[in-house]
């Protein structure tokens, strides 16, 4: 049987996986709420959160020990202000949960218990829409620039579509191995 410890440990590997492999798919990013600790009370989510950026197409990944309980999505801010966990409108309890944000707005999440709700362990997400790219300069453009946390970085030229496919299966395929074998590795 997994312990939190090795879900969380495949939950990072595969984080690391994905987010290496984004530069070259192009794809979305993908936030372990927690950072390095996960969904837990002593991870300071606030501060997790603060000046991050969310967008459309992301997904946040909930790792956490279910004996704890689980991670409810609220409607409304007050009932997330107030902790009112009774009345949710999804409940995730795998202990590892991908959320996918596929639309712009403002989402709420907390723990199914009010007690450690009120001690931290509670998420909101606004959901921003899509970064533009630059068209054909391969730069990001003094918008982008500007936004964020005051760094800048070059937006790739996008690869040849000769190429592509077979680089990112690749290079896909062998962190994956990676991932699985220092999982294993450490369990």
């Amino acid at each position: 049987m997994p312990t939190p410890t090795n879900n969380l440990a495949a939950v990072l590997t595969a984080a690391f996986i994905i987010t290496t492999a984004a530069p070259f798919a192009g794809a979305e990013t993908h936030h372990v709420v927690g950072g390095d600790r996960g969904w837990d009370v002593d991870s300071n989510i606030a501060s997790w959160s603060a000046g991050r950026i969310f967008r459309v197409g992301d997904k946040i990944w909930f790792a956490y020990s279910v004996a704890h309980g689980n991670v409810v999505e609220l409607e409304r801010k007050e009932e997330y202000k107030a902790c009112d966990v009774s009345r949710f409108i999804r409940e995730y309890r795998d202990g590892i949960d991908i959320v996918a944000l596929n639309g712009e707005g403002i989402r709420y999440f907390a723990s199914s218990r009010a007690e450690r709700c009120k001690k931290g362990l509670k998420l909101q997400v606004h959901v921003e829409a899509q970064q533009q790219k630059a068209e054909t300069t391969g730069v990001g453009s003094r918008d982008d620039m500007s936004e964020g946390d005051g760094e800048s970085a070059a937006v790739p030229p996008s690869p040849s579509t000769s190429s592509t496919p077979f680089a990112i299966s690749y290079v896909t395929l062998s962190l994956l191995l990676a991932g699985l074998a220092f999982t294993y590795w450490i369990s």
